[in-house]
């Protein structure tokens, strides 16, 4: 009876051991069938992007077109000793105006005015042996005729006479030369101008030719120097043919400051540089208060008219890798385009290439977007109106 009862009692623990082991699968099994209905979940794509857009107009516009210049001297000069020695005197004060002939350095002369009265010495020597020999050649012409001399020794007479009139010239000529010297002693003003600091103070050696004293310069007019591309050649030309110092068609301006008078073309340069494919143009500016300096970077502004251009707002290009692109809406997507840029107008800029009118580009929320991105486009008010198809009509 005790067997039975154990055998009773273990029967039913069997059972329910294998009842729950069964209904954990079952109910898993249940579980995936009801997910397996609904299926895997889509990913959430980036949401819409607000921006504003607006549309692509052709019009009219006047700008400068900028040239990087530099300021130049009409006339400039470096001053040189041609004799050496000693400065002696400065008769200038540095960086004023000076006339031409003025007295501006003086050189020693004791060595110079030393070999002048050598030369001069020298040249009374030969003179008195031209003198000798004439009296010889025409005292030996007489006795010639009368055959009491042999007629080489007229002969010679003659050719001592010849060479003592060369010496004399020769002598002269080395007067002149050192008369000269002693001029160069004396340093003068070649034109009106302005002068510099001076490399050179009072008892320094100067060499000649290799010394630099000074530089003086014109400043009234004055010259503007710019670089144009072979492409502009035909513009400036015609432009120089127009120019005149009363239009304000060329104006030159520091940073904000705008030098008060116009410019006009003077010289076009003769040849392009076959290594760059550029060309030098030569501006004239008057300068009655100089306060244009020989030297000074500056920027040339050619007034340029711009007919039926496309213009954008600048805010609405982006850069990268040194290239240019705007967004162009169409329905609610957006698509990069590459433009070329022209000359930017104040807040604006001329599209040289890449636009078309009509268009509709993205000028507010550039910076959130990427090609393709979706756009909610924005109402004046700051409402998303839905598309770029709804902002254009």
């Amino acid at each position: 009876m005790q067997t039975n009862k154990r055998h009773q009692n273990f029967i039913p623990y069997t059972m329910q051991s294998i009842t729950i082991r069964n209904i954990i699968p079952l109910s898993l099994l249940a579980v995936a069938a009801a997910c397996g209905n609904k299926g895997p979940a889509a990913p959430a794509g980036p949401p819409a992007v607000n921006v504003s857009v607006q549309e692509v107009r052709k019009g009219d516009a006047a700008y400068y077109a900028e040239y990087p210049a530099i300021v130049r001297a009409l006339n400039e000069v470096e001053l040189r000793p041609q004799v050496s020695g000693y400065i002696t005197g400065i008769h200038f004060k540095e960086g004023e105006r000076v006339k031409k002939g003025q007295q501006l350095y003086s050189i020693d002369p004791q060595q110079s005015q030393g070999a002048y009265q050598q030369a001069l010495a020298n040249l009374k020597v030969q003179e008195t042996n031209l003198i000798k020999a004439k009296q010889d050649v025409e005292r030996y012409r007489k006795l010639s005729e009368s055959d009491a001399i042999a007629k080489q020794q007229v002969d010679y007479a003659e050719a001592a006479y010849e060479a003592a009139e060369k010496q004399v010239d020769a002598a002269k000529a080395v007067v002149s030369s050192v008369q000269t010297n002693v001029r160069y002693t004396t340093i003068t003003a070649p034109f009106d101008g302005t002068i510099g600091i001076s490399a050179v103070r009072l008892g320094a050696s100067v060499t000649p030719g290799s010394t630099l004293l000074n530089t003086i310069s014109t400043d009234n007019p004055i010259g503007v120097d710019i670089t144009i591309d072979q492409k502009e050649i035909y513009r400036f030309t015609e432009l120089a043919q127009k120019s005149s110092a009363k239009d304000s068609t060329f104006r030159l301006a520091f940073g904000g400051d705008v030098y008060p008078y116009p410019g006009h073309i003077s010289v076009v340069d003769r040849a392009v540089d076959p290594q760059t494919g550029s060309l030098r143009v030569r501006l004239t500016f008057e300068n009655p208060e100089h306060r244009l300096r020989s030297g000074m970077s500056a920027t040339l502004r050619l007034l340029s008219q711009a007919d039926q251009a496309v213009i954008i707002p600048f805010k609405a290009v982006t850069e990268q890798l040194g290239e240019f692109f705007v967004y162009v809406a169409d329905s609610s997507k957006v698509t990069q385009r590459r433009v070329s840029l022209g000359t930017q107008i104040g807040r604006d800029v001329i599209i040289k290439q890449g636009l078309a009118s009509g268009e509709v580009i993205v000028t507010e929320g550039v910076q959130n977007l990427r090609e393709g991105s979706v756009i909610n486009v924005a109402q004046p008010n700051g409402q998303p109106a839905g598309t770029a198809a709804a902002a254009r009509n």
